[in-house]
């Protein structure tokens, strides 16, 4: 069945570049032009347009001198509007040559047809350097559509004074640890302890915690509203009713309120991902970064703790002919090389996929340091193209849970229902 669903998958593809050769696809200017011929590709980049892209702008630079018969039309995408626009400008055959997609998208963008295979091409050369994981989530049906350009997994940050202060020594490693904490800070400091980001996302580490997730895909189960979920959910609830806990926020500032707290000294830990690392330098509490700690996820009562891997990886668009995709192929080897990850962590403080880029200079900055440390207890999503669709009802139904409007099992019930319309074939509890 396996085989049958990439074979299908693989005609698709070719139907659509097909379909697309001889025809100009969106941006590419150079549409019909011989393969060594001078052609220019778009890149629709979805990273931060302040922060990061100019980093992304100077390689682009690079590559052209290196390659002075490729141009590329750099075009920075809002990450929040991309997915659906790179699916709208692929339905009508005018989607970038290269986009930087989410891990979350690249295997729903295969199914459906919209990105071409890069096994065997240039851009899959150094397959072997890259951490194994991140290339299998990058896949879908056996090919793989997707170079990872960067990493990340969440993990628990902490103010190493604050902590001293307190009288604490290390990071706590369960919830229960965590509680206490957070409770001692409050007391011995004056500031709150933990503040939660109410999202789906960072719930994440709360169902694993109880060795779980939204769906088990190898028995094609939804358990979302399983017993260890409802545990999962209900361990988020206690803390947020616990001593120097920061109570729910659904305001719309919320996450920058608590970056801000965090960023000032104002509270003590929060679970964050390593793409904050450079605004949480740029608090007050942080001018000195070794007061900034980083940790696994505190564990639940399954005894391991675990993060969502996520990142982006770099896909190239199946309706581009072949001279854009031949050039497509090379722009993604030479942004996802070494020497170019050794570049975007150290300008960006992002995490490279491939661990011959982790350099003394990548690794002197001691976030990135930490979260390297931490990427063991990363957990891939599954393959399953709807599967970054899920966040959405459970993020509607935990906010509900977390305010109190509905029971942990109610809400988790709603949120199975909502899941098994994105995956009707699959079973429910």
């Amino acid at each position: 069945m396996r085989r049958g669903i990439a074979a299908a998958v693989l005609a698709a593809a070719i139907a659509v570049s097909a379909s697309a050769c001889g025809s100009s696809s969106s941006g590419s200017t150079g549409s019909g032009a011989k393969a060594d011929g001078p052609v220019t590709i778009t890149w629709w980049d979805t990273s931060d347009a302040t922060n990061e892209a100019p980093t992304y702008q100077a390689l682009v630079s690079d590559f052209e001198k290196a390659n002075p018969n490729i141009t590329v039309k750099y075009v920075n995408v809002p990450f929040a509007d991309a997915q659906t626009k790179f699916q709208t400008a692929a339905g009508s055959k005018g989607a970038p040559d290269v986009l930087r997609a989410d891990v979350g998208w690249t295997s729903g963008f295969a199914k459906a047809g919209y990105l071409v295979p890069l096994d065997g091409t240039a851009a899959t050369a150094d397959s072997a350097s890259f951490e194994k994981q991140l290339v299998t989530q990058a896949g879908y049906s056996g090919h793989q559509y997707g170079v990872p350009l960067v990493t990340d997994t969440l993990g628990l940050m902490y103010n190493k004074a604050l902590f001293t202060k307190a009288g604490i020594t290390k990071a706590p490693t369960t919830w229960d640890e965590l509680k206490a904490d957070a409770a001692l800070i409050k007391q011995k400091d004056g500031v709150d302890g933990f503040e939660f980001n109410a999202a789906s996302y960072y719930a994440m580490p709360f169902l694993y915690g109880e060795g779980t997730d939204m769906i088990d895909s190898t028995s094609q189960k939804i358990t979302i509203n399983s017993a260890a979920a409802v545990k999962g959910i209900d361990t988020i609830k206690s803390l947020l009713a616990s001593p120097g806990v920061t109570k729910l926020d659904t305001t719309a500032n919320a996450y920058a309120t608590m970056m801000d707290k965090f960023g000032s000294g104002k509270v003590a830990m929060i679970v964050q991902g390593p793409w904050e690392t450079t605004n949480v330098y740029k608090g007050s509490a942080f001018s000195d970064k070794t007061n900034f700690g980083v940790a696994a996820v505190p564990a639940g009562s399954s005894g391991k703790s675990g993060a969502p891997i996520g990142g982006h990886n770099l896909v190239a668009y199946a309706g581009s002919d072949a001279a854009h995709q031949a050039a497509s192929e090379k722009f993604i080897a030479f942004m996802t090389s070494a020497a170019s990850q050794a570049t975007i962590a150290t300008k960006n403080a992002t995490l490279p996929t491939r661990t011959d880029a982790y350099t003394s200079a990548v690794t002197s900055n001691p976030g990135i340091a930490a979260f390297q440390s931490i990427l063991t207890a990363g957990v891939p999503r599954p393959a399953v193209p709807e599967y970054s669709s899920m966040y959405t009802p459970f993020n509607t139904e935990l906010l509900k849970i977390l305010a109190g409007q509905e029971s942990t099992q109610a809400g988790l019930n709603n949120a199975s229902i909502a899941i098994k319309k994105l995956l009707p074939s699959y079973a429910t509890q």
